[in-house]
This record gives structure tokens, sequence and C-alpha cells, in this order.
């Protein structure tokens, strides 16, 4: 068995913004033959996805910078609220309803790891490109990308 060794840092023009949040691919579904996509992830004060969804994909977290609230559900299907700083990681399995948000006062930064990853590099390279997207072109986005949108934020008690 071989391995392919790729420099952990993202290649030149490979950095996106997507509502207020900036990812920086580290290695692409591409590079990685379809099995994950790792990413850094900025998200400003109030950043994050506005609504719960769900896909395929398993996903992993660290923090290095600032805090960030985990929103996914548990196994009794309740969404759980948890809050991660730098350190620490968090884990968000295949199929579970699941947002992340910074609703701390500082900006923060992770690293993301998804596996297989292959739907949400998709959507997230079709939303960066739109102009000026509306909630029906990102919600047709999501779901042409194997991403079902769940419900808004504003739906969920903090």
């Amino acid at each position: 068995m071989s391995a392919t060794i790729h420099t952990p840092s993202p290649a030149a023009g490979d950095t996106l913004t997507v509502g207020s949040d900036r990812i920086s691919f580290r290695l692409t579904t591409e590079q990685s033959s379809g099995t994950l996509v790792v990413f850094d992830v900025e998200l400003p004060p109030g950043g994050g996805p506005p609504a719960l969804h769900r896909h395929a994909s398993a996903e992993l977290y660290r923090v290095d910078r600032g805090e960030l609230t985990f929103y996914v559900e548990d196994d009794s299907g309740s969404l759980a609220r948890e809050i991660t700083g730098p350190g620490e990681s968090a884990w968000i399995p295949s199929g579970r309803e699941h947002t992340i948000r910074n609703e701390g006062d500082q900006p923060a930064l992770a690293l993301a790891v998804l596996s297989p990853g292959g739907e949400m590099e998709r959507f997230a390279r079709a939303a960066a490109a739109l102009a000026h997207p509306d909630p029906g072109e990102v919600i047709a986005l999501a779901r042409a990308n194997g991403i079902e949108i769940t419900r808004p934020m504003s739906e969920v008690r903090r």
C-alpha cells in the first residue's frame, strides 16, 4: 500500500467566501480521491450557516481560535447545544441534523474534516459563486448537492 502526501496548506486561490464565512481548502475531495475534504473555516461573530441541515458526510472540527457553538441532533432526536473552544474538538455523525455558529464576540477559526465531503465541497463552491444569493437559490443548491436544509435557526430554542 502506498500513501500520497499533500502539503497541509491552502492552494493559491482555493479560498472561498460563503456568506460571511471563509473556507481555505487544505485537501480537496479531488486530491483525496473522494475520501474526504479538509479545510480551515473562519467565522466572524454571528457567522455560520443560518439553517440546520443534514447530509451523508461525518464532520470533525478542531477549534483553533475563538469559540464555536455546535447544534447537533442527539441519539434521542433532540437538538444538543455545545460550545467548543480553542484546542477542543467536536464530532458530527453522518446524517444528523446540525449547524455550527459563532455566537461569541470574537472571530473563530477551526480545522474541519468531512468524510466523504464531496457534497459539502460542491455546495460551498457553488454557493460562493453566487453574486447575490436568495434563500431559494441556496436551498436549491443544497438539494442538488445532497444536503437537506431542515429548518432555520430562528426555530431553535437556545
